[in-house]
């Protein structure tokens, strides 16, 4: 939702559009029409024609003369409004597919009544109301269908402009941009000098475009440069629900909070903080080293980066209300992040990560944030079998994904689904290194004497009976038997 906005932040908007020689495709004027229907309409239509246009957001406003552009002022009372018994704004909402965030405003400009609707720009579908889809032709309001050109360049732009690069903030000063971005931690993380002058830094942001030149010579800020630097995400009225959330449980469940934070910063300046406040969460282990006791993290700092970093870059921003999400618990550790996964779960290992978000991946990859490409979950894998751990879950919920990292368990302790899920993993990661696993290979990931190796070998014919591990070679003795991953056979 739109943060609230002071009567002067409004007055200024207002006083600048009426000084516009006409309405334009985002905008409109109107004095006291406010036919609920008619008010529907206009929010499909000129949330549609912002997208067009290039512009985050669209604007009917009440008061106003649409020819003349004086002030005349409104009888028009938002919260007064009903349709039927059921509020205005609800009823509204309730209409338009896909969802989309609109505000009104009520404030008086020279002593008369002014109403302002805010509405956000369609994003990945026209936006429609009672089942239809609306558009601005010059100062009418239109069917979208009627018009297929038009509707066919609106989907080009969907499906162009990726959401790192849609505007997070509009039309504010050089000195405002310093405020609101971290940019010593981008030169930093960049391993660039800082510039000794405001203009040089603006330049510097620009050329890596996370911010650029409005139409009014001032500044626009991409939703990358927000997410990755902001000083505060609560700063961008539409990017702060992105924020990182920490969550520790007392026990399994998720009856009782221990502790809860909201991560603050961007992705970027806040990262390391994030994975320190985390570490300092985690439980410990202890191991027998050379006959001394050692305390260790839980989970290896390795996997738990990649797996947040991992979180962050490929969420669906698209979806409202959700980011990110950490979950401690005394036996486990949930990473989850709004959006399902582009690869199969079952392919996580041995595919390329394909990100919905590549420029803001290809920028932390770069500061060093996150491993490079295909690297990563590798990586995860292979940890998680160093520090003797059950394998990962990885899973698609309804609009999440989610990865599991357990804590220590004896393999005697540890389930048929865990010992299988461990043997597939174990497959995967020996294949992915030009290798193959076998029985003496799942020994040594678990540690099992050579005398118990029956154990290893009712782990593999459990994993062969699931169809998730293939012999390599079928005619091979028992005794000298390699395996691989199902999917190799598909390949």
């Amino acid at each position: 939702m739109f943060a609230p906005r002071t009567p002067e932040y409004l007055e200024g908007l207002i006083r600048e559009l009426i000084k516009l020689p006409k309405e334009s495709l985002w905008f409109e004027f109107k004095k006291n029409n406010y036919n609920p229907e008619e008010i529907g309409e206009y929010i499909s239509a000129l949330s549609n024609s912002a997208a067009l246009v290039g512009k985050s957001f669209a604007y009917l406003i009440w008061g106003i003369n649409d020819k003349s552009h004086e002030i005349e002022g409104t009888v028009f009372s938002p919260d007064a409004e009903k349709k039927g018994n059921e509020e205005l704004e609800n009823w509204i909402l309730r209409q338009l597919s896909p969802k989309i965030d609109f505000q009104f405003n009520a404030m008086f400009i020279e002593g008369k009544k002014v109403v302002i609707l805010e509405i956000s720009r369609a994003f990945r579908h026209p936006v429609q109301f009672s089942g239809n889809e609306f558009i601005r032709i010059g100062s009418y309001k239109k069917r979208l269908k009627e018009y297929p050109e038009i509707e066919r360049r609106l989907w080009r732009i969907f499906d162009s402009l990726p959401f790192e690069y849609h505007k997070a903030s509009e039309n504010i000063t050089g000195e405002k941009i310093l405020n609101l971005i971290d940019y010593p931690s981008y030169f930093d993380l960049s391993g660039i000098p800082l510039p000794e002058n405001r203009d040089n830094i603006l330049k510097a942001l620009e050329a890596d475009k996370l911010i650029c030149r409005s139409e009014t010579g001032n500044w626009d800020i991409y939703n990358i440069g927000a997410l990755l630097f902001a000083r505060r995400l609560s700063d961008f009225d539409r990017l702060d629900r992105k924020a990182v959330r920490v969550i520790q449980y007392r026990g399994t469940g998720r009856t009782e909070t221990i502790k809860e934070q909201k991560g603050g910063k961007g992705y970027g300046n806040g990262f390391e903080g994030l994975i320190g406040f985390i570490n300092g969460l985690l439980p410990t282990n202890e191991v027998l080293e050379q006959a001394l006791r050692k305390t260790v993290p839980m989970y290896p700092e390795v996997a738990v980066r990649e797996l947040v970093a991992n979180a962050m870059i490929h969420q669906d921003f698209f979806i409202k209300g959700s980011g990110p999400m950490i979950e401690i618990f005394e036996n486990r550790m949930e990473i989850s992040n709004p959006g399902r996964p582009l690869v199969d779960i079952m392919r996580f290992l041995d595919n390329p990560p394909i990100s919905r978000n590549e420029a803001i991946a290809s920028l932390l990859r770069r500061l060093g944030v996150c491993e490079e490409r295909g690297s990563g979950i590798d990586k995860v894998v292979f940890q998680t079998e160093l520090y003797q751990l059950p394998a990962p879950f990885f899973e698609n919920t309804d609009q999440s994904t989610r990865v599991t990292l357990f804590a220590y368990k004896p393999l005697a302790k540890m389930t048929k689904i865990d010992k299988v899920r461990a043997c597939y993993l174990r497959a995967c990661l020996k294949y992915v290194t030009h290798d193959y696993m076998t029985n003496t290979s799942l020994r040594k990931r678990f540690g099992i004497e050579s005398k118990n190796k029956a154990t290893a070998t009712r782990m593999i014919k459990d994993a062969l009976e699931r169809e998730l591990i293939l012999p390599f070679d079928e005619t091979s003795a028992k005794k000298f038997m390699k395996y691989v991953p199902f999917w190799v056979r598909e390949e």
